[in-house]
């Protein structure tokens, strides 16, 4: 409590203090000037230092907004550019992957008709050594019955025939020689 009283007599006090004696101080600023206020020279000396203070201040902080906008202008430029840039290369990349979906249908198609292809190329080769060995086998067959058929004729030739029943001659033995041999 005792605190709030030395508060408010602190702030009061000097308020009484500065309203006492105002006429006395009012008369000899009239008598000195002419006038009962200094509000005119109040103004007059707030424009003058308002005039240094621009005059001073002015173009260091316009030469400082200036650049400021200049350099937000430049940021932002910069930025358009690479905004511009990554357009540009999402473009380029949306134009790639086109063109290699292109190019991986017509690998894709080539490769079907490369697969036909060498299919058809081994069915020809498979039907030739399917003939080559059919050729062969028909050979080897004809061959083995020929073999069988002289053996069969060896045979009942040997068991039946003997060196005593044709008789030749030694002349007629190296006729049929020459005959062979010729």
């Amino acid at each position: 409590m005792r605190k709030k009283i030395l508060t408010i007599t602190l702030l009061v006090l000097p308020v009484l203090l500065m309203a006492s004696g105002a006429e006395h101080e009012t008369g000899r600023y009239f008598a000195q000037t002419g006038r009962h206020t200094d509000f005119v020279p109040r103004i007059f000396n707030f424009l003058v230092f308002a005039g240094l203070i621009y005059y001073l201040v002015a173009s260091p902080i316009k030469d400082f907004f200036r650049g400021r906008k200049e350099g937000i202008a430049a940021q932002l430029n910069e930025i358009e550019s690479k905004l511009q840039e990554a357009k540009d290369l999402q473009k380029s990349a949306e134009h790639a992957v086109v063109e290699s979906e292109l190019e991986a249908k017509g690998i894709v198609d080539s490769a079907k008709k490369e697969a036909a292809l060498l299919a058809q190329r081994m069915e020809e080769s498979r039907e030739k050594d399917l003939a080559l060995l059919e050729k062969l086998h028909a050979e080897k067959m004809e061959y083995e019955e020929r073999r069988m058929v002289k053996e069969t004729i060896t045979s009942v030739l040997d068991e039946n025939i003997t060196g005593d029943d044709i008789p030749l001659s030694e002349k007629q033995v190296v006729e049929i020689i020459a005959k062979k041999v010729a």
